[in-house]
């Protein structure tokens, strides 16, 4: 049986190849490998020899990747179960957390109306602003405190932890705690993408990595289709408290049972590891010399990211996006209850529940529609999904105004309306950050994809305080324009890099 090799070091490690040769095929340096492994799975042993894999110079950040074609393998049955049940782990912990991370959003209506926390509308956007500022700066740091901890404990941990914040949060009756204990959630938030990143890393190979990675990707929507159901209805039935507290109770026990059952890779339940580290001493070493004078982290951001006109066109272009993503998400049910004369926020609640469901297929299809035109156009990469960034972008500024249109007897019209919102709105969220890693080259998609997210939530933190000002002074008219506004400044933004090709077409 046949298997390509995987290289994803660069130190000799047991098991290296035992011969190699080195081939020239026009610009790239090709190394064929022949090596002779053995692999025992758990319980069933099996044997894979003679393996040789196509290992073609590296387009990728973290150093070596393979272009092979790697035929199917086969597992046996009592790991393909403990895989399974590693995947919906981490899917409903993630999950988990974004019920945290949203549950403030549909429990604010019910603590405004609350007369003994004396609260409006603007301390709801001093609350929400906090977070996004907090989160965007643990986004830089939990890549580092992940390499520090098993992810398993981080992903629990993390979630037990928001879980009891959201808890405490119910508790409480000021605004200073309320603002403290939702930065605490902000940072305490970016504990669970990287930890899930490095779980399924560790449980899949390659050459079905992207698919897990996409369906994995589903929490994100499954989360914020949760949160206005469970937090909404909760703080309607039993009282606003029960908004967050019903979240925290969630997220504790599902945190509580990841910490105790999730493993971090398969050896850490007897089984083989999915894939084959290779280190290759020879015919690679010109590119190890390069990647050992490779920038600091500093000299990268600064002459790779910051000096890229385009990376500052896609950093704007998401901030607009996040000020019309979290204003429709922060402001939605407010909007239904004080114009469009739903009785409470229960209501609101469900009726927007469905951003997140059209946002999940806006996605996918952006996605799906932007490979296709690369596979059949020689324009740039990049170009290309910047042209279905800006007809969504057109797309969402219909929604907008149609759901300042539409009349307020018509719930389902609404609901629908909503749908087409998230289902605009995100995948331009989706794309943007996609053709931020594409641009740079692979030693700079992290710095990229770093500014690229704090740019993103000052635009978030933007649609706080600043929106809730403006629906005081000049009512909701003035906040549909200042969403337009930011859709169409956007597409203006986007119109530079209609022909953007991307790092390797460059090369």
């Amino acid at each position: 049986m046949f298997v390509s090799a995987h290289v994803t070091t660069l130190n000799a490690q047991p098991g290296s190849p035992v011969g190699s040769r080195t081939t020239r095929r026009g610009p790239k340096r090709v190394t064929w490998i022949k090596c002779a492994v053995r692999r025992d799975f758990t319980p069933q042993k099996r044997h894979i020899r003679n393996c040789r894999s196509k290992l073609h110079r590296p387009s990728t950040v973290c150093g070596f990747s393979a272009t092979t074609s790697e035929p199917k393998r086969t597992y046996d049955s009592l790991f393909l179960r403990t895989r399974l049940s590693v995947f919906f782990s981490i899917l409903f912990g993630y999950s988990c957390y974004y019920l945290t991370r949203n549950s403030l959003t549909f429990t604010a209506p019910a603590m405004v109306a609350s007369p003994s926390l004396h609260l409006d509308i603007t301390s709801i956007g001093v609350i929400t602003s906090i977070f996004p500022l907090c989160y965007g700066c643990s986004k830089f740091v939990s890549g580092v405190v992940g390499d520090m901890l098993s992810p398993s404990l981080m992903l629990g941990g993390g979630l037990i932890a928001t879980g009891l914040v959201n808890i405490a949060f119910g508790a409480s009756s000021t605004l200073p705690f309320f603002c403290v204990l939702w930065a605490m959630n902000g940072i305490l938030q970016g504990f669970g993408a990287p930890s899930c990143a490095k779980i399924l890393t560790s449980w899949f190979a390659a050459s079905e990595r992207g698919t897990y990675w996409g369906m994995w990707n589903i929490a994100h929507n499954l989360g914020g289709f949760m949160a206005p159901i469970l937090a909404g209805t909760a703080a309607r039935t039993f009282g606003w408290n029960w908004g967050l507290w019903a979240p925290g109770c969630i997220a504790v026990v599902v945190g509580v049972i990841i910490v105790s059952t999730l493993k971090d890779s398969p050896e850490d339940k007897g089984f083989e590891p999915v894939e084959i580290d290779v280190s290759i001493a020879g015919g690679l070493k010109a590119d190890a010399a390069d990647i050992s004078k490779q920038p600091s982290l500093l000299n990268n951001l600064l002459h790779n990211v910051l000096s890229n006109p385009f990376i500052w066109g896609l950093a704007f272009t998401y901030f607009c996006v996040y000020v019309v993503r979290q204003g429709i998400t922060s402001w939605s049910v407010f909007y239904l209850i004080k114009e469009k004369g739903v009785i409470d926020a229960g209501a609101a609640a469900v009726r927007v529940s469905g951003l997140e469901l059209g946002g999940l297929l806006g996605s996918l299809i952006a996605g799906r529609i932007s490979d296709s035109l690369i596979a059949k156009s020689t324009r740039g990469a990049v170009g290309n999904r910047i042209r279905v960034v800006m007809v969504y972008l057109i797309g969402v500024a219909a929604s907008l105004l149609a759901f300042k249109m539409v009349p307020a007897g018509w719930p389902v019209t609404q609901a629908l309306i909503v749908f087409m919102i998230g289902f605009f709105l995100y995948g331009p969220q989706m794309l943007v950050g996609l053709c931020g890693a594409e641009i740079v080259g692979r030693r700079s998609v992290g710095a990229s994809e770093g500014f690229l997210g704090w740019i993103a939530y000052l635009g978030a933190a933007n649609a706080g305080v600043p929106l809730s000002l403006l629906v005081q002074q000049y009512g909701w008219d003035a906040f549909f324009a200042a969403l337009l506004t930011a859709t169409f400044v956007g597409i203006c933004l986007l119109a530079p890099l209609i022909n953007a090709k991307s790092y390797l077409q460059r090369e």
